[in-house]
């Protein structure tokens, strides 16, 4: 199957239509969509029935940094300073127990089951601290995609994004010192572990540095750049050059891109904020590439049985790890209970920041042997993909389950979010009784007067709808009371040139009402009249509905 090529452009292509279908099967079976992505790289790459070639894959690494640097934007324009200064003592000790706890409980079961396959404590103590590192890392993209997906907002949501946002400092931290550890001890040599932590050191505050800059010109670019299409095309440019940048001096992408979007929500907040909404509007297909490939490049194959064993103890571990250390973290801190109970569970999931850890370290580790067969950078490899696949399956899934059970679910909602869901029968006012078309004027008047509705459907004596009247209609003949007596409903009605199913979509119907520029129309079920659909109502009770899904519940 590898003999033939599709190319770049099929590639996307599959990737695209291929995690649609799959995201679309998830959610019908409750999961998250991320999931479906996933799940459809694994089929079409090797490891499933091979429809991407690994060249075609690696091809396609500039847009996967493409991706991951808009997901460390957008996650950057979520963290105003004024959550830092609020949470910054809670985040930092809920940071260091995740991480701390899943470094530490990987790393010591990691080294017992190495030290059972290959009975040297060095090579084992050396496995156990590199895998410990790579533990503590916690994929930004797929729990970030969680949260979008359900529209969550709360003090656990705000928690996860600014915990997985920093997460990759610590996990770059843990590895620059547990790989020159690993390689001291195997080697007796190699770089002293202070020069590997002030490579680490110079990694990290030069991808945050950078993206400072890059934040502050974008900024006052925008001031100059009135026009939104024009801030996009710039916004876009300046984070690709902060992207490139970070890729050609080996920083950490994301975390360049986070600064970017920090320094712009704070310097510019109202000003960015349509900018923010822009750009995650169209980073959907983005995203789907992106975590299509992560499956795809995720190969099983020529693992030894017992490496499965070790997969097991690594996911275990982990998740423990990180359940455990996120809840002391969160007592010690005194945060909110939602906090302390749910964080952990939302911190499973492990994604390209592991993945391109343990590439790394094969590297550093290749010659080691643990078994005649097997070299210390295989089984790294071998463990972290697979356990990259475990988890990416279960990790969103619990990232849903902390956010429901926090009642944080749907928060994060617009008032198009919500016309986009209800329908016109939700929202139509069935209490207005229609007119008859030979209902004199004078009686007609009195209704209007008594209720708060300006538009009235007309009916025939058989019940069908012949037409509406409006107030307007009726303006022009105020200045004459002598005609209302003799005048009814039919002389000064319109015939109906437009109605609205009860089916509708409400979002739909309001932009055909605004089209036609109409406040209200009849709406009809069955060709039957049932009601009455007003602009105004309409959006008041979306407006309710609004402010009853962002109140926030004890």
């Amino acid at each position: 199957m590898h003999d033939f090529h599709l190319g770049v452009l099929a590639v996307l292509g599959i990737c695209i239509a291929g995690g649609v279908i799959g995201a679309w099967i998830f959610q019908k079976i409750k999961m998250p969509q991320v999931v479906g992505y996933i799940v459809v790289g694994v089929l079409i790459g090797d490891t499933g029935f091979g429809l991407l070639h690994p060249n075609d894959i690696e091809a396609l690494q500039p847009f996967n940094n493409f991706a991951l640097g808009l997901i460390g934007f957008l996650v950057g324009g979520e963290l105003s300073g004024s959550i830092f200064k609020k949470y910054g003592k809670q985040f930092t000790l809920i940071l260091l127990g995740e991480g701390l706890a899943a470094f530490s409980l990987v790393g010591i079961f990691s080294t017992l089951i190495v030290y059972f396959v290959c009975h040297d404590w060095i090579t084992a103590i050396a496995a156990g601290i590199v895998f410990g590192a790579i533990a503590s890392a916690t994929d930004p993209a797929s729990t970030i995609d969680v949260l979008w997906e359900y529209r969550s907002a709360g003090v656990l949501t705000t928690a996860i994004v600014a915990i997985v946002a920093l997460d990759d400092a610590l996990a770059m931290t843990l590895y620059g010192l547990g790989t020159s550890v690993a390689t001291i001890l195997t080697q007796g040599g190699g770089d002293s572990v202070g020069m590997t932590l002030l490579h680490t050191f110079k990694e990290l505050f030069g991808a945050i540095l950078l993206g400072v800059a890059c934040g502050f010109v974008l900024d006052a670019m925008m001031q100059y750049l009135p026009q939104t299409e024009k801030r996009l095309g710039m916004s876009i440019g300046i984070l690709l050059v902060c992207i490139g940048l970070s890729v050609a001096f080996n920083m950490d992408v994301i975390l360049a891109t986070m600064a970017v979007g920090i320094v712009l929500i704070n310097r510019a907040p109202n000003r960015s904020k349509k900018l923010f909404e822009i750009v995650r509007s169209f980073s959907t297909p983005i995203y789907i590439i992106f975590f299509v490939l992560v499956g795809a490049r995720l190969s099983l194959g020529n693992m030894p049985p017992w490496i499965w064993a070790l997969v097991a103890v690594y996911v275990l571990m982990r998740s423990l790890g990180k359940w455990i250390g996120a809840y002391w973290g969160g007592r010690w801190s005194k945060a909110e209970t939602p906090v302390q109970n749910y964080m952990g569970m939302a911190l499973f999931a492990q994604g390209g920041v592991a993945v391109g850890l343990s590439i790394v370290a094969s590297h550093n580790l290749q010659h080691i042997q643990v078994t005649p067969d097997l070299s210390l950078g295989d089984m790294i490899i071998f463990t972290v993909t697979a356990t990259t696949l475990c988890v990416q399956l279960i990790g969103p899934a619990f990232a849903k389950l902390a956010i429901t059970k926090a009642g944080e679910v749907g928060r994060n909602v617009t008032e198009e979010d919500i016309m986009a869901e209800l329908k016109v029968s939700d929202v139509v006012d069935k209490g207005i009784i229609p007119l008859l078309e030979g209902t004199p004027l004078d009686t007609v008047v009195q209704h209007f007067a008594a209720q708060d509705t300006f538009v009235y459907p007309v009916v025939s004596s058989e019940g069908n709808i012949s037409g509406v009247l409006t107030f307007d209609m009726l303006k022009e003949l105020l200045t004459n009371r002598d005609t209302w007596h003799w005048l009814v409903v039919g002389d000064v009605m319109q015939p109906m040139r437009h109605k609205l199913v009860s089916t509708m979509n409400l979002a739909e119907a309001l932009e055909e009402m605004s089209n036609n520029q109409v406040e209200a129309l009849p709406v009809v079920e069955n060709e039957k009249l049932i009601g009455v659909l007003d602009q105004r109502a309409a959006r008041r009770s979306v407006g309710a509905e609004l402010v009853r899904r962002k109140t926030v519940t004890a």
